[in-house]
């Protein structure tokens, strides 16, 4: 089994589980990806995990590039990781859809550039990856919220309307001290960061996607379709065909 391999998903769905942890990096094109019953999509600048022994689906009805990387072992990420080991643990323990930031992005896009068959290449990659990765998530349990979780639950229920109350119980916290700690964390209210995350998808499905603008526009949970080209228009300051015109 390579560490780290460059695969490409098309229209032909893939069900199956396998004893070692995965992580789906998106270089091109749009994935649907469900994990355990949790659904998200794979973009570029955006990952799946896939615990150990989990059975996970996905397919493109376009065509997708990813660069996976196969975990072999736990005994694996102590050997490689060290004191980062036990973070990368927790990170491979549960179903997740997690955006990249531009450094992470940029290390992707090397890897997927560079000879993976080379075991020196693809044991270092595969090593920066999970560490920055880990570093992330330490940060966020140190601002004493799981952004990571929450971004995957908003990006599995953007179709859906979600409150502060559901976020806040993620969290075990009341909404009014959720509210005033996501906050401090973020800069946004949560509803705020909602939207803008919703948008944020919006955006990528009209520019990865051929999905038409009024399923677009409900897969990011807005019913009426000129609500959407308002919303998109005060976000981006474009309608959804001239966004959809700048495809990457």
């Amino acid at each position: 089994m390579s560490l780290l391999s460059l695969r490409h998903y098309d229209h032909q769905p893939i069900s199956h589980h396998h004893p070692h942890a995965q992580l789906v990096f998106g270089l091109s094109g749009l994935l649907d990806f469900e994990v355990a019953g949790h659904g998200s999509l794979v973009t570029r600048q955006s990952l799946a995990v896939v615990p150990w022994a989990e059975r996970h689906a996905c397919g493109s009805a376009k065509g997708s590039q990813c660069l996976v990387l196969d975990v072999p072992s736990e005994h694996w990420l102590d050997q490689q990781l060290g004191p980062h080991a036990e973070a990368s643990r927790r990170l491979l323990d549960r179903p997740a859809a997690l955006q990249l930031n531009p450094a992470q992005s940029q290390l992707v896009n090397w890897l997927a550039a560079s000879p993976l068959h080379d075991p020196v290449i693809a044991r270092q990659g595969a090593t920066l990856l999970l560490a920055s990765l880990t570093h992330d998530a330490q940060t966020t349990r140190q601002g004493g919220l799981p952004l990571a979780m929450l971004d995957a639950h908003i990006d599995q229920h953007c179709a859906h309307p979600l409150q502060v109350e559901d976020l806040a119980r993620l969290c075990g916290l009341s909404p009014a001290r959720f509210h005033v700690r996501f906050l401090a964390a973020t800069g946004y209210t949560p509803m705020d960061y909602v939207r803008q995350r919703r948008l944020q998808l919006a955006r990528q499905l009209l520019q990865q996607s051929e999905l038409a603008i009024g399923e677009i526009a409900a897969r990011v949970g807005y019913s009426s379709q000129s609500a959407f080209g308002a919303a998109l228009a005060r976000q981006f300051g474009c309608t959804p065909r001239q966004l959809r015109s700048r495809r990457e």
